[in-house]
């Protein structure tokens, strides 16, 4: 009879062991991420008459589908997921957008592994290479912070940039992006035609008086971008940047100015996705 009881326990053990590892293996199934598209802010919300960088994104690829809060954002970070596409709005600056995709990308309750990446948003530009209107497929960028700086009022005239190089912030400042990747990328799009409006068109005729470039039509151009904690402006600045993508040897020259795009190309490449990654 004891024989009988103690097997009838171990069966019972087994089956209460077996269902509680179905239940536990189901409840830490991942959503798997197809494609993550990275815009950096939105005005307002997402349903609102107000476009900045996310809303159409929302509205073509995620709208009705699932929102999720992601822990360890200041409780800003949501991810917008439908059908295998997730988008997620990181934060301006690149503090906030490194630690907001870090707390993204560590989140198990999603399998990124396989990902294509998408940063995109709206930047500032490079006077002689671009219009408004331009779309940049980057292929790499760069820390306009990490160096040294100098205000231009100290240097009496001896220099006409105010950044200096210092190798020992190298690994840190500049990401490349997978040659191969970026230009598959860029021969699929290279041949669209953006378009403009007359107003913009005046807009920078008279920024620009007399330059033949700035009235270009706008077009789907090749660059590297420059990424800065602040809306940097003037010649001084912009020299800096042409000189900071030579110093690193980037294969494409200065196209445009952003705040996170070098921060959070080093979080994925922490994550193994800078090979799959979309600038």
């Amino acid at each position: 009879m004891k024989r009988n009881t103690l097997k009838v326990f171990t069966c019972i053990l087994v089956l209460v062991s077996f269902f509680l590892l179905c239940a536990f293996a189901q409840k830490t199934e991942k959503t798997k991420v197809n494609v993550l598209i990275v815009p950096k802010f939105e005005i307002g919300d997402m349903d609102d008459e107000t476009f900045a960088e996310a809303q159409l994104y929302y509205n073509g690829y995620v709208r009705d589908g699932q929102v999720y809060d992601i822990p360890n954002t200041a409780g800003e970070g949501r991810l917008y997921y439908k059908d295998g596409v997730a988008l997620f709005v990181t934060g301006m600056g690149k503090v906030k957008s490194a630690v907001n995709t870090s707390a993204l990308l560590t989140d198990d309750r999603f399998d990124f592994s396989d990902s294509y990446i998408l940063s995109t948003g709206c930047s500032g530009c490079a006077a002689g290479y671009g219009v408004m209107g331009d779309v940049y497929v980057i292929t790499a960028a760069v820390d306009y912070d990490l160096g040294h700086h100098i205000d231009p009022r100290d240097m009496h005239g001896e220099e006409d940039t105010t950044w200096i190089h210092d190798s020992d912030f190298d690994s840190s400042a500049v990401v490349f992006l997978d040659e191969a990747f970026t230009d598959k990328v860029y021969d699929l799009v290279k041949d669209i035609k953006p378009e403009t409006t007359e107003k913009t068109r005046q807009f920078l005729k008279d920024a620009f008086p007399g330059e033949p470039w700035a009235v270009r039509d706008p077009a789907v151009l090749r660059g590297m971008a420059v990424t800065g904690d602040d809306y940097w402006k003037g010649w001084y600045d912009h020299k800096n940047a042409v000189k900071i993508v030579e110093t690193y040897k980037c294969r494409d020259p200065f196209a445009s100015s952003d705040m996170e795009d070098v921060a959070i190309l080093q979080v994925l490449s922490r994550f193994g996705l800078l090979e799959r990654s979309i600038v």
